[in-house]
């Protein structure tokens, strides 16, 4: 929901790693792959209920997930590099709840799926947006200089950092944290659903 206005702050702020990675050859795919298997360590940190580590590693992911982006805008973006950047970012979304499942099955995988079914929602209506966007020439006016086109909604990148941050700090209240996320999510598809309506009637 807030995504685009983060953007000239976070551009801001890894501008300068940005360009020291860069100096030294480090390509944007690189830095995906390696926020992807930062964040992949979250789940073994989640089952086995080491919260505090749990949490670093998702926002290392995710500070690491910025700043490919900016990487790729001293480089140059490619098709690879933004094919790359969201097919990592979706399973990663979709690991975290498995690692709270694992780690609490009785309490927590009823809650864990839900959520992971309705990232399906957010995701599915986001990618076939994009893809019919691009067949028509449509470019996200919020999100000028991503790689596909980019769909707004309720519940987007921050909201979902945000939340899974917070389940890491009350992890006792996992089960309804997700179930309120997947309610926004649920909205998120169906406001999506109602967009592409719309858009491509």
């Amino acid at each position: 929901m807030i995504d685009a206005r983060l953007l000239p702050l976070q551009r801001a702020v890894l501008r300068s790693p940005a360009q020291w990675l860069a100096a030294r050859g480090t390509g944007a795919d690189a830095v995906s792959i390696a926020g992807f298997l930062v964040g992949l360590l979250a789940v073994p940190a989640l089952a086995c209920g080491a919260w505090t580590a749990a949490a670093l590693l998702i926002a290392a992911n995710r500070l690491l997930d910025g700043l490919d982006g900016a990487v790729a805008r001293i480089h140059g973006p490619t098709d690879r590099g933004a094919f790359l950047d969201i097919s990592l970012d979706f399973l990663f979304y979709a690991l975290v709840p498995l690692g709270f499942a694992i780690q609490d099955p009785a309490a927590n995988a009823l809650p864990a799926a839900a959520l992971i079914a309705s990232f399906s929602g957010t995701g599915s209506s986001f990618l076939a947006f994009a893809a019919i966007a691009a067949r028509r020439g449509g470019a996200s006016p919020a999100f000028p200089q991503k790689g596909i086109y980019y769909l707004g909604g309720l519940t987007e990148g921050f909201e979902t950092i945000a939340v899974f941050l917070a389940m890491c700090l009350l992890p006792q209240a996992f089960p309804v944290l997700a179930w309120s996320f997947a309610a926004a999510c649920a909205i998120t598809t169906l406001l999506r659903w109602r967009m592409g309506w719309t858009a491509f009637r």
